[in-house]
């Protein structure tokens, strides 16, 4: 059976006034909060394609922290923006969605599978967590207590099948508020289901949930360190790509590829990192797609996998060995360039140089080696 069309869609339209600024695109353990929910969904085998809902003017935010990503333009509330996104969806021919939110990093997996399993059964269904604390009335005074008997507190993902979401929305009273997508499909007339949600998936809303974030993160990652090495020949009538730019030269590299030594080995020390093999695995030169094909998008790759696994990349570091071109003019430039397809600032990224004394082949001036070094922080479990 053809398993059905299943997005996802990330809200992250808001302006984050409560915590001093738009939260979905601050730094959180070296990369914006956004980023890591979109990896978690991007990279979960069960959905197809993720959406996301971005405010007016946030385009280049948006670029600056995930790359050339599909996105629509929300509205004033939540509710039209989670609108917009699947009137978007629902062109496209998706049939069942998560609805995110990007101020909820910390995204397990296993929440995602209890959320579409759920969907064989129900119309929608939602994470939650059980309420274990006292709850008061009262805002400057201590009121009566509230029975907290069969409360839930309700988190998102949720998960829906499209039509009768949109169809919910279409029907929304204009101006009336929304706290979340499950109730406005349950005021339509549906169930949602509940399942088991996750303390990790608890909201950023203040300035002081960062640090807790944060300290989230140091307690379950661990450090890992491995290395790259390249070798590529200079040949005649050859362009010469090194650290992702065209450097002028009377030689360039030879190779499958662009032949670009120092994104390939940088591309190795991060697949190392991961146990994710080398990058003939990725991009076997037996393939005719990858003749001549330029090894950014190897090292992006590479990123994105690291990504996917919940890694975070805190430095890289690249030593060419070369006699000729003279790496010294163009260092800054490559170093801009490597963390701009890293999406890390360029601070994380160092590039160095070094002849061999005109020994061997570098020191004869027929080829250029490279080696890298790439450091990232992974999950020793789940936040």
């Amino acid at each position: 059976m053809e398993r059905p069309r299943t997005a996802a869609l990330i809200v992250a339209a808001g302006r984050g006034t409560r915590a001093g600024g738009p939260k979905q695109f601050r730094a959180l353990g070296g990369r914006p909060i956004l980023a890591w929910s979109y990896d978690a969904l991007a990279g979960h085998d069960a959905i197809g394609q993720v959406l996301v809902v971005i405010g007016a003017g946030q385009e280049a935010a948006l670029v600056q922290a995930l790359g050339d990503v599909p996105f629509v333009i929300g509205g004033a509330t939540r509710q039209a923006s989670v609108r917009a996104g699947l009137e978007a969806l629902d062109a496209d021919g998706v049939e069942r969605v998560l609805v995110h939110d990007a101020a909820r990093p910390f995204l397990p997996g296993t929440v995602i599978d209890a959320l579409l399993t759920a969907l064989d059964a129900d119309s929608g269904a939602t994470a939650a967590i059980p309420v274990t604390d006292t709850l008061a009335r009262g805002i400057e005074v201590l009121g009566d207590t509230v029975p907290r008997g069969g409360m839930v507190r309700i988190q998102t993902p949720q998960a829906f099948h499209l039509p009768e979401l949109l169809a919910a929305h279409r029907a929304w009273p204009e101006g009336e508020a929304a706290t979340d997508d499950a109730q406005i499909l349950r005021r339509a007339g549906h169930d949602v289901a509940l399942v088991a949600g996750d303390p990790a998936l608890d909201k950023i809303t203040f300035p002081a949930d960062f640090a807790r974030a944060e300290a989230m993160l140091a307690a379950c990652m661990v450090s890992r360190t491995a290395t790259g090495f390249d070798v590529h020949r200079l040949e005649a009538g050859e362009e010469l790509w090194l650290g992702g730019m065209l450097i002028p030269h009377d030689k360039g590299l030879s190779g499958h590829s662009d032949a670009d030594v120092a994104l390939h080995a940088i591309t190795d020390a991060l697949l190392g990192t991961i146990g994710a093999g080398d990058i003939g695995q990725h991009f076997p030169p037996s393939d005719s797609q990858w003749k001549g094909a330029r090894s950014d998008q190897f090292l992006a790759h590479a990123a994105t996998l690291v990504r996917a696994a919940g890694g975070i990349i805190d430095f890289v570091d690249l030593t060419l060995m070369c006699e000729a071109p003279k790496i010294g003019p163009h260092r800054e430039g490559m170093r801009d360039r490597i963390a701009q397809i890293l999406q890390l600032p360029p601070a994380h990224v160092s590039v160095k140089a070094t002849t061999t004394e005109r020994l061997g082949f570098t020191g004869r001036g027929e080829g250029i080696a490279a080696l890298a070094s790439a450091t990232v922080r992974v999950p020793g479990q789940e936040p």
